[in-house]
């Protein structure tokens, strides 16, 4: 059954929150998303993540900004096999849209219906699965502006390259030959009409053309396995790439081994090399297993499946994406070494 608009919309300004939340909702209506006081705004929000998006709500509103909110479970059973017609209509006639809930296992497809719409309409739409608390006081805090800056720099050496190779003192050593045809993207959590953005921001990412090599994973796995095994410090994933495919993959911790070879077997591309990307949320101090927030740390991150063809031109697809981080990199772009030891040799 669905709810109507206006008793959704007064149940989320009407709902207490953390003032802590403040500044981080600030940074995302304000800074990272530039929401008008004449622009229509879709908040989409579940019970979980009701207070986080009542902060947000609450910026809009300090702005005057007109904003429908929707609440998952108003409108379909969890986990959604679909994305509901009231969203995907709504989404329709807005220009910004946000999305802050905590996702279950199999709802990618609703999210994939969601985004479609939002790419279609080039709606500046900021992503934020999984976020909490601590994503809100640390990653949210961030001063984009500078994090923009840096991402700027390091976008415009990757997009002359044609090999980054990183390595990590944990045993990581890949490399990734690019493909001149893939466009790099900057997401660096201003968000823009042409790319929507996950908040917190912070990376740079592109389809590569093939990655080789061992990636240590001591960082976290995404989509629902993060939440599942949260920080991989004390048990690492260790997978192996041939020819931009997964080959192998080992941990002493069995079950997110089987869990994670499952994944990535899902499609005939889940186990391909779909995103290869850097951390640029320089206000980032460690991984903290929340994949939201930890694929923006300082570092590479690369994900299996999906590649985001829409934005980086690959041409073909997978029903799958997931993310994959370490710690502590080093990198090089073709001869010129950008990162040692996690920290940037770039200045913002």
């Amino acid at each position: 059954m669905s709810i109507p608009v206006s008793s959704i919309h007064k149940q989320l300004n009407r709902m207490p929150f953390d003032r802590e939340f403040t500044p981080g909702a600030f940074n995302a209506v304000n800074v990272c998303l530039r929401v008008q006081p004449e622009e229509q705004a879709c908040v989409i929000t579940d019970e979980a993540t009701l207070e986080i998006a009542a902060a947000i709500a609450a910026e809009l509103e300090k702005i005057n900004a007109p904003y429908h909110s929707w609440v998952l479970e108003e409108l379909a059973e969890r986990p959604l096999t679909n994305s509901p017609r009231e969203i995907l209509d709504d989404l329709e006639t807005s220009q910004v849209s946000i999305f802050a809930v905590q996702v279950q296992p199999n709802e990618l497809r609703s999210r994939i219906q969601m985004t479609d719409v939002v790419n279609r309409r080039k709606i500046r739409h900021a992503h934020m699965v999984n976020i909490n608390r601590q994503i809100m006081l640390e990653g949210m805090r961030a001063d984009f502006q500078r994090v923009d800056r840096l991402s700027q720099k390091v976008v415009e050496m990757v997009r002359k390259a044609s090999r980054i190779r990183a390595t990590t003192a944990s045993g990581t050593d890949l490399t990734a030959d690019l493909n001149p045809n893939y466009k790099w993207l900057k997401t660096s959590g201003i968000i823009t009409p042409e790319k929507w953005g996950n908040l917190p921001g912070g990376e740079i990412f592109t389809t590569p053309g093939e990655v080789n090599g061992t990636f240590v994973i001591d960082g976290v796995v995404g989509d629902y396995l993060c939440a599942k095994f949260g920080s991989l410090q004390e048990n690492p994933l260790t997978v192996r790439m041939k020819g931009n495919r997964l080959t192998e993959a080992h941990s002493e911790n069995r079950e997110l081994e089987s869990d994670f070879w499952k994944y990535t077997h899902t499609d005939e591309n889940s186990d391909r090399v779909g995103e290869f990307a850097i951390g640029t949320n320089i206000d980032l101090k460690d991984v903290i297993g929340q994949i939201l927030q930890d694929e923006k740390y300082p570092g590479v991150h690369i994900a299996f499946g999906n590649p985001y063809g829409a934005h980086t031109g690959a041409d073909w697809d997978s029903t799958t994406h997931i993310d994959v981080v370490g710690r502590k990199f080093n990198i090089w772009v073709d001869d010129q070494q950008i990162m040692r030891e996690g920290k940037f040799l770039v200045e913002a």
